[in-house]
């Protein structure tokens, strides 16, 4: 699949709620198609990855890096924040320079991933994290120098929002740190717009940009088209820029508490019209000292050890998701695997309960001796898994912290219908589907064949295998017939377009978006090992039957246009803090015929076994079993407030 994924001539869904985008001609009133300054802003898959701006744009922040150092003259130890890094562009640079202690925050996940791939491209020690500029995660008086460059200033919505920005950075130098601030020059650019130009970015792709100045001043409001001359076009976007002049920005800063305030204007010198919209000919620089009291700091005293319990599944009692119903040899193993990790992870003393009979009586002998609970007792209690809520709805009771997701979060994850209509509201795409009612034995298929017949409820993929894919009526009212007999009449089955295309999985760790979280690269279920006559789902046999003909299905690194990665973590990180997962979940797409992803599951517990999917996709980005535990833990221990909220 090449250019964008989202081909505006197909249609959409009506049970999606998706409507065709509309094609726009010519526009009077750019600023009618502006809502909010920072939500407008888009990333081209094709324009971040267009090698000759690229490379014209690094030229021109390097000039960039030579005025600000000029300007600063820091010390090459000096803690530096690169407020709102975008792909990394200025803190990479200034790495390079020899500064060691470089960080960079931006708002949008993509970027960090972005700017974190292309550190690791480079070799380069630079920590990236996603954060709000308006409340920093940081502890006061952290670094002794915050840039905010490439005019990011631009896309605060308000004056206020500034001033908020300004207060966080003012609390987070040093006593005498300095602030640097790079805009564009507000008096040049209104004096310089041009309303249309276009340009070629290579044989077959042009972009065309139209700017127009807003009605009260205060803002560009720019549109780009990107063409394909076979394709048409692939984006119209609208941005809006916010204007500052130097008036504004000094008063900003003398409310906030800044002292000893510069003001340097310098020119850079581009060649091209070049489409990255951050940049202008014309520039200012701010610089100014926190003028403020060294604070005394609290000093914690480090516990030596945390005391974590450790729930687990009964291996004495039947299961009736696993195969024979019982702990088998693999499961065994799979706890042997994680009490070995969780020795190896200095600083903690771990206790074990598996006894269910004695399990409330366990828990509150230890109520008082212990931190909080490592819940990986997703078999439920006393294996029930209707009755995994029950575990943290116990701990809830007995006012016991514990990892992993609230007894809401699990009851709604295990009701599918109810995940899709959440996913459909916040307009996430979901495969067309209908519900067969208890009791219900006439209804009208509304969508053509190939189906899958899903039970409501549940996980573990229990009583989803081969047979449940339906290309014809006979196989469908076999397929209900089998789940009835395995569920109950009493439950309702679910029917849902069978998707052929990719089936992709993202990983979070953390707590987004308040607190700092990982995102597992995208992977994508190898089907390769399964037979051609057999349909490719990842069901009941490939996670718990490995001589099945699904036994040797894999994740492997997902290869999808830029704008569906973005898409698919944006949808993740929505649905996870809509949900209230907590600390780590799983997330569950595939593609329709047609190249479009469809959210099929949402896991906000996914399983910990060392051979899991969580773990294999975690592998994928060289983590290790021991390393993705403890960023569980770790998670866990930032947002209960024993830890700092320097992680990832």
């Amino acid at each position: 699949m090449n250019g964008n994924y989202k081909d505006k001539d197909k249609p959409r869904s009506k049970q999606n709620g998706l409507k065709p985008k509309k094609q726009l001609g010519q526009i009077s009133n750019l600023e009618e198609y502006i809502k909010s300054h920072s939500s407008q802003i888009k990333i081209s898959p094709f324009l971040i990855s267009n090698e000759v701006e690229k490379q014209e744009i690094k030229d021109i922040i390097k000039k960039e890096v030579d005025k600000f150092l000029e300007v600063l003259k820091p010390n090459y130890n000096a803690r530096i924040l690169d407020l709102i890094s975008s792909h990394g562009e200025y803190s990479l640079e200034l790495a390079k320079r020899g500064f060691e202690n470089v960080e960079g925050l931006d708002r949008s996940s993509i970027l960090v991933q972005k700017a974190k791939t292309n550190a690791e491209k480079e070799g380069i020690k630079v920590k990236y994290r996603e954060g709000t500029p308006r409340k920093l995660s940081y502890p006061n008086n952290s670094f002794d120098i915050v840039l905010l460059v490439g005019n990011v200033f631009g896309f605060f919505d308000t004056t206020l929002d500034a001033l908020n920005v300004l207060k966080e950075t003012f609390r987070i130098l040093i006593p005498k740190g300095k602030i640097l601030i790079d805009i564009i020059d507000s008096e040049y650019e209104k004096k310089n717009i041009i309303p249309y130009y276009w340009q070629w970015l290579d044989k077959k792709h042009f972009i065309l940009r139209e700017t127009n100045l807003s009605l009260d001043g205060e803002s560009l409001i720019i549109r780009e088209i990107l063409s394909h001359i076979e394709k048409g076009v692939l984006s119209d976007s609208f941005f809006s820029i916010r204007l500052y002049s130097k008036e504004l920005m000094l008063n900003l800063l003398k409310e906030v508490g800044f002292k000893n305030i510069e003001i340097v204007d310098y020119s850079i010198d581009i060649k091209s019209k070049i489409t990255n919209f951050q940049i202008g000919e014309k520039h200012i620089l701010f610089t100014g000292f926190a003028e403020k009291e060294l604070e005394e700091r609290r000093v914690r005293v480090k516990k030596e050890q945390r005391n974590v319990v450790v729930i687990l599944g009964d291996p004495t009692k039947r299961d009736p998701l696993k195969p024979n119903n019982i702990f088998d040899e693999d499961d065994f193993r799979a706890i042997d695997k994680l009490k070995e990790s969780l020795k190896d992870i200095k600083g903690y003393n771990f206790i074990y309960i598996n006894n269910h009979a004695n399990l409330i009586k366990d828990i509150e002998k230890l109520k008082d001796k212990v931190d909080y609970v490592l819940n990986f007792c997703d078999e439920g209690y006393y294996n029930d898994p209707t009755k995994e809520l029950h575990i943290p709805a116990l701990l809830e009771m007995l006012g016991i912290n514990y990892t992993g997701a609230s007894p809401q979060s699990l009851a709604h994850s295990y009701d599918k219908s109810l995940v899709r209509g959440v996913a459909r509201e916040m307009g996430i795409p979901v495969p067309d589907a209908f519900l067969i009612k208890p009791g219900e034995t006439i209804f009208e298929l509304p969508f053509p064949f190939p189906v899958i017949v899903k039970p409501n409820f549940g996980d573990s993929s229990f009583g989803i295998t081969q047979k449940n894919v339906s290309y014809n009526l006979e196989n469908l009212i076999n397929a209900i017939r089998d789940l009835r007999d395995l569920f109950g009449y009493d439950k309702p089955i679910l029917i849902e377009e069978f998707l052929t295309g990719k089936e992709l999985s993202i990983g979070v760790i953390g707590n987004p978006p308040k607190y700092p979280y990982k995102l597992l690269p995208i992977a994508e279920l190898d089907y390769s090992s399964v037979p051609d006559d057999l349909p490719k789902i990842c069901g009941y046999e490939a996670k718990w039957l490995p001589k099945s003909p699904y036994g040797k299905i894999k994740f492997v690194r997902a290869n999808i246009p830029v704008e569906m990665e973005r898409d698919l973590l944006e949808w993740s990180i929505k649905l996870f803090e809509r949900l209230d997962c907590r600390d780590y979940s799983r997330f569950d797409f595939r593609l329709n015929s047609e190249g479009y992803p469809k959210l099929l599951e949402v896991n906000p517990n996914p399983g910990w076994h060392f051979d899991g999917f969580l773990a294999e996709i975690a592998r994928i980005d060289n983590i290790d079993y021991k390393t993705l535990i403890e960023y569980i833990l770790k998670s866990t221990e930032i947002r209960l407030g024993l830890l700092s909220s320097d992680l990832f």
